[in-house]
């Protein structure tokens, strides 16, 4: 996992390398000195984008550690002389006003009905030169009231990319629904308008890019293409294909979920964040003064489930590292100091995905991981582990066993649920700990190992003893008595 700080960086990379093999008149031409690159954050599924021309350059939607697009810039000998926003984002903190402050880019957003206390609101029709290209702002409302599309129109002058924001993605378009139940349908009309009467007539062969991948909490169904365009979209996109605006305001408009985090996000991304500088990196603590400091802070444990079921130190969240960005959101608060637990002293990948979110430096870690914690004497807890094979034998042969079956519905539906458990999605438990007994082994159950484990060390934050973390999934059940269906 060590090594993790790098992959981001390599994954941005052979995305280039792939579409610059397909676009290779564009971008591999050192007499056109072009510049583009994509950006994925990864586990949120976000892209930003690097597009310059003629030694200039503008960055769109960047996230807040901003050293990839300085990086970048620098090395292809660029000056970044403005930043674009698409939209107040919800899932992200932005890095515009990092990015200002370190390179003195001009900064524009969108939503200019919201009170911002940074850069300059986007007009529609509004354009920029770079170098040969120019980039144009069309008004694109739905996912908020605001958002705005940006169509790089190549050196002729012909349209050619249109950065879409949460607008429109491969395979799916934004939500409607962070304004609340009762604006849905309204922003569903204006999505509509906006996908019908001002992207789609960009023209077929127009690339699309989105600020979202597969995976992104910013819609429900976002193909892994990697790179689409406005006929692929047209052509496969299931939202696309409703018949009208009333069918499409009944197929998109819905609630779903909404991490607590977010408005975290909405606030930080109107005033914007505090400067960082330079990556923030924790303080390295003895075991006797992380010890000093539990009961004031919350303790992170990013190692693999396997090893925090092993030994961990008591109270501490189980979030493993690759599930920072979808869980931490849902589980940390923002007023009390974090310590962390990892299996090695590069801390910069939790870093980097904590500050994402909003969160600041965490206030230390444990120097020496769960070894120095062993070696000075503390006391430390685990967590039962138990095959899926071993629970459906004791279910068989008429044992007591409660499952917590922490997947959500839509998993349930697609893969098969387990009769008799009760169903409780993971980013629901805290509310509903109530519904979990005591008198019994709690026996956690989901996909893998992962999730099971961050419910785990919840119910043994709030008082749960008797659990066991369910190794395994649905490939391996067999019970005959607890059937799946």
């Amino acid at each position: 996992m060590c090594g993790h700080a790098h992959f981001e960086q390599s994954v941005c990379r052979s995305y280039l390398v792939v579409f610059a093999r397909v676009m290779v008149p564009v971008f591999s031409s050192r007499r056109l000195s072009m510049l583009f690159q994509r950006i994925e954050s990864e586990g949120l599924a976000q892209y930003s984008y690097l597009v310059g021309d003629s030694r200039e350059a503008v960055v769109i939607d960047p996230r807040r550690d901003i050293d990839v697009y300085l990086e970048a810039a620098t090395f292809q000998g660029y000056r970044i002389v403005a930043v674009l926003e698409t939209h107040r984002h919800e899932d992200f903190v932005l890095g515009s006003v990092e990015l200002a402050a370190r390179t003195g880019a001009e900064i524009w957003h969108a939503d200019g009905q919201w009170d911002y206390q940074y850069g300059e609101a986007v007009g529609d029709g509004q354009t920029w030169k770079i170098g040969r290209l120019k980039l144009e702002a069309i008004h694109s409302p739905g996912h908020t009231p605001g958002s705005m599309s940006y169509l790089l129109y190549d050196a002729d002058g012909n349209p050619w990319m249109v950065f879409t924001g949460d607008a429109l993605f491969a395979g799916d378009v934004g939500r409607v629904d962070f304004l609340g139940e009762d604006r849905m349908k309204k922003m569903a009309w204006l999505l509509y308008d906006t996908l019908h009467r001002r992207l789609l007539p960009l023209g077929d062969e127009v690339i699309v890019c989105a600020g979202h991948g597969a995976g992104s909490v910013c819609a429900g169904d976002i193909s892994d293409r990697l790179w689409t365009t406005i006929g692929l979209e047209r052509r496969y996109n299931p939202k696309l294909q409703f018949p009208d605006r009333d069918a499409f305001i009944r197929g998109v408009a819905r609630k779903l979920e909404y991490a607590p985090y977010f408005r975290e996000m909405e606030r930080l991304n109107l005033e914007g964040p505090p400067l960082l500088g330079a990556l923030p990196v924790p303080t390295p603590l003895t075991a006797a003064a992380f010890a000093s400091r539990l009961e004031s802070s919350l303790v992170v444990d990013t190692r693999m489930e396997l090893g925090f079921g092993a030994a961990h130190v008591p109270g501490a969240l189980s979030i493993w590292l690759g599930g920072l960005p979808g869980y931490a959101g849902w589980f940390l608060p923002y007023d009390r100091p974090l310590l962390l637990i990892h299996d090695c002293d590069d801390l910069s990948p939790v870093v980097r995905y904590l500050i994402r979110m909003g969160y600041e430096c965490p206030a230390g870690y444990l120097a020496g991981g769960m070894l120095s914690w062993h070696t000075a004497g503390y006391e430390n807890r685990t967590v039962r582990m138990v095959p899926v094979t071993d629970l459906c034998r004791l279910l068989d042969a008429g044992e007591k066993a409660y499952i917590l079956d922490v997947r959500s519905e839509e998993e349930r539906e697609t893969y098969g649920a387990i009769s008799g458990a009760l169903n409780i999605h993971l980013t629901l438990l805290p509310g509903r700990m109530d519904e979990v007994p005591k008198d019994g082994t709690v026996y956690i159950f989901c996909a893998s190992d992962l999730r099971s484990m961050i419910a785990a060390s919840l119910l043994e934050r709030a008082g749960w003893e008797n659990m066991a973390v369910v190794l395994g999934g649905l490939i391996g059940w067999n019970s005959t008595t607890c059937k799946i269906v």
